[in-house]
């Protein structure tokens, strides 16, 4: 998830919902780990299996993000 580009609606999230909050940051989180695995040369089959479970949750997160700020920009 780009957080480098203006947003009203992830910015208003982002300052009065927890939730939202959260997952933004797990999202950041598993960006972050992915990063350093990808660097790996030769990752271990554990690496390379926590790789693909990751990409897995971090797209699930970023379903979730988007639909929370669906639901935002049609409630407001």
């Amino acid at each position: 998830m780009d957080l480098s580009t203006n947003d009203p609606v992830r910015d208003e999230l982002l300052k009065t919902n927890p939730a939202f909050r959260d997952l933004v940051h797990q999202h950041q989180n598993f960006e972050n780990r992915l990063s350093e695995l990808a660097h790996l040369t030769y990752p271990s089959d554990d690496e390379q299996l926590e790789e693909v479970t990751l990409k897995k949750k971090k797209l699930l997160i970023k379903d979730e993000i988007y639909s929370m700020l669906q639901q935002h920009s049609v409630s407001h």
